[in-house]
């Protein structure tokens, strides 16, 4: 029998067809899912502890075996994938190293390689089905965007896991339930359940729970608790117990991860015999809540800490830094896991880690990288007590630079402060919390002196990250009903956590411009730009040169001269130059760019260029004790991109009047040979010196890092050569090695003549 086209069809046939499709109901209902010819005999379901439902370690069930994915080659584009096989629209991001905890059963796929267009992941590349090298503390995980394909079931699609998890956890004083001291270091255990908070019986709890609970609320370690007391307290209260069998071996990093028992619904006796599990933890030296826990840190001797976090837009977070033989380089994040990323955290005084982050997350560090394939347990007092590879720079780039982000005590800080009158949450105003409980009051700041490490400080305790600018005028920002100002004086380094510990005027006010239109404002970003100076180029290109007087004309008329150049007897004779190359990086993760707009730039017709910053760097020579005898200055002549990293497309150039700036991965390379790119010593004597470079001095443009902004070198002057060594950036050394810089031997009668 021919078939028959639906062209062929009277209008009234294929409406009597359609009628009786109707009735007899719809053989192919739209509701249900498509499924894919790929897929077929696949099911897919997320997994893991802790997670929220969108995201979770990726398993696959085939043949009847559920399974796990590596990690290796994975990327965001098998993510979108595998996202989609589980009925989401797209992937958000993913993670490594079993961040949901290891998997058990088959690991079905390795060196996973899509494209992120195929419709099933049986079209993605692969080692083959069950064919791989991994173990599951390799498991790969997805983030997927929290939003569904139509026509998907999610009983279909995500196995649903049946058993209660641990959503959050916190401490609950046992007695007072007023105003106490943040943070909140013992209490009773509570644990939030979807039903709401319970406590944990104390059945079977050992140092190990208090360990990792400790490191869930930011604390590093745990100490012993008075138990008889807190039983004794329990007899007269009532309880609501929603946990007991928690056992933890003491390295995980959440709650969750550890073996635990529910209580279900209809039981009846809760923890016969027992009391409320009670942890008491032991603060950070960032955090020690009272001023005897911090002359009790105090008064133990402490070496020097060997790791340290840089880049990292809030406390306990960043790239991870290393020191060996008393240089500080990074650590490739091959292997990097949350064991050893709460190692660091717990080593530099926070809880355990809520992230181990890989790929230079938190930008890319400059120099020595000094570890591979970190494996710790968790146990380990330092990250060098792990077991570790050391590693050639063939073997890693600072593209895999790892990080850490790590769990905090709760302050209140942030409740303490806040803005107003800005376009968004980023930027206001500045006001402050003042007074006694029961007579609280908003006040504002002055803005005199107000700049970009005081703005630091309150984008920090904001939890805001970094600040792009410190405003002394807010006269554009409506005030509301606060116009009393109530501090003023406020100096901070810029490495405070709160306003409150910066100097100040306490609580005598003295401004000198008066009125809410020169009070204080910030605004912040999650990004900022953060330069470092290429040391080993100075040391390579230094070099004296003999100028003669005639051709220093436009650098006299920068003042690129020493002050004694004004009675020269111009244009006879000449100036001695100490000449060197900078190459100048940003290594942040946003572009660094001049604070004035380019309305305010200055033309000098001389060198036929704009000024976009009155000071971009301070070239000085001092002697060993820090005494300045030689400066010189050098204006951002033009910020630009002299060259960038393979992957990274230039954005700034001077010319035709063009935007100035250096973007991320790029440097500005100003050569020995340029005006300006010098130090004036004609009035130097013989003997030995320290050269010292500071990028941006004046905290002009805001940065991620100021530490790292300051370059120092030796350098043996005898009156007609002159010998560099030994430079470095001025945290790049060890504290001791910094020393032994310093005693560099010098001659204590150098002079300016």
């Amino acid at each position: 029998m021919r078939p028959v086209s639906i062209r062929q069809w009277s209008p009234w046939g294929l409406l009597l067809c359609l009628l009786c499709c109707s009735c007899l109901g719809d053989l192919s209902p739209s509701t249900a899912p498509e499924k894919r010819p790929g897929s077929q005999g696949l099911r897919f379901r997320l997994a893991g502890f802790p997670r929220k439902p969108f995201e979770g370690r990726v398993e696959i069930q085939r043949a009847g075996e559920w399974g796990t994915i590596c990690d290796d080659d994975f990327t965001l584009q098998a993510a979108h994938v595998l996202c989609r096989e589980l009925g989401f629209t797209e992937a958000t991001g993913w993670t490594h190293s079993a961040k949901y905890g290891p998997g058990t059963g088959r690991i079905w796929l390795d060196n996973l390689s899509c494209s992120g267009t195929e419709q099933s992941v049986t079209e993605c590349a692969s080692r083959g089905w069950g064919n791989s090298d991994c173990t599951h503390d390799e498991d790969a995980g997805v983030i997927c965007k929290d939003q569904r394909l139509p026509g998907f079931s999610d009983s279909n699609v995500i196995e649903v896991e049946q058993h209660l998890q641990v959503e959050e956890v916190r401490l609950r004083p046992a007695v007072g339930r007023g105003r106490r001291p943040l943070p909140m270091t013992e209490g009773l255990v509570e644990v939030r359940l979807p039903d709401g908070w319970f406590q944990v019986c104390d059945k079977g709890w050992s140092a190990h729970n208090s360990h990792v609970v400790c490191g869930m609320l930011g604390f590093p370690s745990e100490k012993r608790v008075n138990t008889a007391f807190y039983r004794l307290l329990a007899q007269r209260q009532q309880h609501s117990f929603g946990l007991h069998g928690v056992a933890c071996v003491g390295t995980e990093a959440h709650l969750s991860l550890c073996s635990l028992e529910f209580y279900r619904a209809n039981d009846t006796t809760r923890c016969p015999g027992g009391a409320p599990a009670v942890v008491s933890c032991v603060p950070g030296p960032l955090y020690a809540a009272s001023s005897g826990q911090k002359k009790q840190q105090q008064s133990k001797p402490q070496g020097e800490t060997r790791v340290r976090l840089k880049g990292g837009a809030h406390p306990g977070e960043g790239r991870v830094e290393v020191l060996k033989a008393s240089t500080w380089g990074t650590v490739c994040d091959r292997k990097w896991d949350l064991q050893a990323a709460s190692v660091v955290c717990r080593e530099l005084g926070f809880g355990s880690a809520r992230e181990a982050l890989s790929g230079a997350r938190m930008g890319q560090g400059m120099g020595a990288i000094h570890l591979s394939e970190v494996r710790c347990s968790g146990q380990e007092p330092s990250l060098w007590k792990c077991p570790h590879k050391n590693i050639t720079a063939e073997d890693c780039s600072h593209s895999r630079d790892a990080g850490v982000r790590c769990n905090l005590p709760y302050t209140g800080v942030e409740t303490k402060i806040r803005l107003s009158g800005g376009r968004s949450r980023h930027e206001g105003r500045v006001e402050v919390q003042i007074g006694e409980p029961g007579s609280l009051r908003w006040g504002l700041i002055c803005g005199d002196d107000w700049g970009t490490l005081e703005a630091m400080v309150v984008c920090r305790q904001l939890g805001l990250g970094y600040a792009n600018h410190g405003l002394q005028e807010t006269w554009y920002w409506d005030s509301g009903n606060t116009t009393e100002v109530v501090m003023s004086g406020v100096r901070c380094t810029g490495s405070e956590l709160s306003l409150d510990q910066c100097a100040h005027h306490g609580t005598h006010v003295a401004c000198k411009r008066t009125g809410t239109r020169f009070t204080a404002g910030v605004i912040c970003s999650e990004t900022a730009s953060d330069l470092l100076l290429h040391s080993a180029l100075v040391q390579e290109t230094a070099y004296i040169e003999d100028r003669p007087l005639h051709m220093l004309y436009c650098a006299a008329e920068e003042n690129c001269l020493a002050r004694s150049a004004r009675s020269a007897p111009w244009p006879y004779g000449h100036r001695r130059l100490l000449r060197f190359s900078s190459q100048i990086h940003n290594l942040g993760r946003a572009d660094f760019r001049p604070k004035a707009g380019r309305h305010s730039w200055v033309w000098h017709e001389c060198h036929g260029h704009y000024h976009s910053m009155d000071i971009f760097t301070h070239y000085d020579i001092l002697t060993p004790n820090g005494t300045k005898v030689a400066e010189g200055h050098k204006a951002s002549f033009c910020l630009e991109d002299t060259e960038c990293q393979e992957d990274v497309a230039k954005r700034y150039e001077c010319a035709n009047f063009g935007e100035q700036g250096i973007t991320v991965g790029c440097w500005d390379l100003y050569r020995h040979d340029i005006d300006c790119q010098w130090i004036d010593i004609t009035d130097v004597r013989p003997g030995n010196y320290i050269l010292q470079v500071v990028i941006n001095p004046n905290f002009e443009v805001a940065e991620s890092d100021f530490t790292n902004n300051a370059m120092k070198c030796n350098c043996k002057y005898d009156g007609h050569r002159i010998w560099v060594h030994n430079c470095h950036i001025g945290d790049a050394f060890s504290e001791e090695a910094n020393r032994r810089f310093e005693r560099y031997p010098g001659q204590t009668s150098n002079q300016i003549v």
